[in-house]
């Protein structure tokens, strides 16, 4: 593949950074989009793919079913295309820790993937998680990196590129970063 065809992409964690983080969701209705992300998405998506990278280990450890796991997702799109927001790829890795995969975050397996098969451009690609290792991935794989503080993290990842306390920031700091 031509360098000069590759696109750059913004990798979304979804728990913490886009969603509310209640723990192991197993009910879509206890589903909320965090304040502030439907209006960043939308500025950002004429100009990045938008790719979903998310451990999903209470399938593994049976806490949720595929089932559940489905609906959650499924309401979570919902909620984003309620903003004309929309996905352009999904990558969720189920395994638990002691699995030792390459597609769990830190590892940067699930982002790797999205790169081959979206033709996406690393360096030029931003992953924004709420968890350090969301920014391990990130900076695994290549990528520039945004630590979002949600309410259920006080402490930012000094590795990443931006920390961020709200969507705004975000959204102004990836439109300008060509700057």
């Amino acid at each position: 593949m031509n360098p000069a065809m590759l696109r750059p992409a913004i990798f979304l964690d979804r728990d913490g950074t886009l969603i509310h983080d209640t723990g192991y969701i197993r009910d879509w209705r206890q589903v909320e989009i965090i304040t502030g992300v439907g209006e960043a998405l939308r500025k950002v998506q004429d100009f990045y793919p938008l790719i979903f990278i998310s451990n999903q280990s209470g399938i593994g450890r049976g806490i949720i079913t595929d089932e559940e796991a489905r609906q959650v997702h499924e309401r979570t799109v919902e909620l984003l295309a309620d903003w004309q927001i929309r996905l352009d790829g999904v990558y969720y890795c189920p395994h638990v820790p002691d699995d030792h995969c390459v597609c769990r975050k830190p590892a940067p397996g699930l982002l790797l993937q999205a790169a081959l098969d979206m033709q996406i451009d690393l360096a030029r690609s931003i992953m924004i998680g709420d968890k350090p290792s969301d920014i391990q991935a990130g900076k695994a794989a290549g990528c520039r990196t945004v630590f979002f503080l949600s309410n259920d993290s006080s402490v930012g990842c000094r590795e990443a590129d931006l920390i961020a306390h709200d969507w705004d920031e975000i959204a102004d700091w990836i439109l300008h970063i060509g700057d």
